[in-house]
């Protein structure tokens, strides 16, 4: 009887937060870091099912996409799927706070409070691995500074078991870029960096460090791009 192959789960891309119909809050991700990582697991022959925010770029070769836009709506969509992966790969970058009153038609110009209320999203990440049982959670951290410091306490505190930490800002930013240079923090190695190179390329080499650690008994497709 074949095996059945690894299932990934992966989220990427930015998320919206709306004041009425036409204005929201939002970043910069342009979701590549993401999506690499899906084309390169369906490349080893995983089932991989992506949870993208709204991207511009299409959805890599034999994998399965699905489409949201808010926190709540990518939170959804990540519990459901969470008990059937076997690693969870969140690379999203998911807004933290949204406006706590959310107009049903466009607010005029005059009308626009300088001061907005905010509430918080839900913490998926932290949230959906309070439940892991044998899945290998994997987090993201975008930083401006305090690297290290930041992605450790993000480890413990998310209930992670790696959090791949990036800088942020300035011309070595990995917003909006083909490449990226990052460092994989774990309870069982010393940091590792990874990079500069492009993120086709890194999406690979991290599903190098993540394998070994997935805890199942499926069969792993071989081989890795080069």
């Amino acid at each position: 009887m074949k095996a059945s192959p690894i299932r990934c789960l992966v989220s990427a891309g930015p998320t919206r937060e709306f004041f009425d119909p036409v204005r929201f809050v939002s970043n910069p991700s342009s979701g590549k870091m993401g999506y690499a990582i899906a084309a390169a697991a369906a490349w080893r022959g995983w089932s991989v099912e992506l949870v993208s925010g709204p991207v511009s770029i299409p959805c890599p070769e034999g994998v399965a996409l699905t489409q949201v836009v808010t926190g709540q709506e990518m939170y959804e969509a990540i519990r459901k799927r969470f008990a059937d992966c076997d690693i969870l790969i969140m690379t999203a970058a998911i807004m933290d706070y949204r406006p706590k009153e959310v107009a049903v038609r466009k607010i005029k110009k005059f009308e626009l409070a300088m001061v907005v209320e905010m509430e918080p999203v839900v913490d998926i990440l932290k949230t959906v691995a309070q439940s892991k049982q044998d899945q290998v959670v994997v987090g993201f951290a975008a930083e401006t500074d305090h690297l290290e410091a930041y992605a450790t306490r993000k480890l413990v505190e998310k209930n992670a078991d790696f959090i791949v930490a990036n800088l942020i800002g300035g011309p070595q930013g990995a917003f909006q870029r083909d490449d990226n240079t990052v460092v994989v923090y774990s309870h069982h190695a010393d940091p590792e960096p990874l990079g500069p190179m492009k993120k086709q390329d890194l999406g690979a080499r991290l599903l190098d460090v993540f394998q070994p650690h997935i805890r199942t008994s499926r069969q792993v497709a071989p081989g890795s791009p080069s």
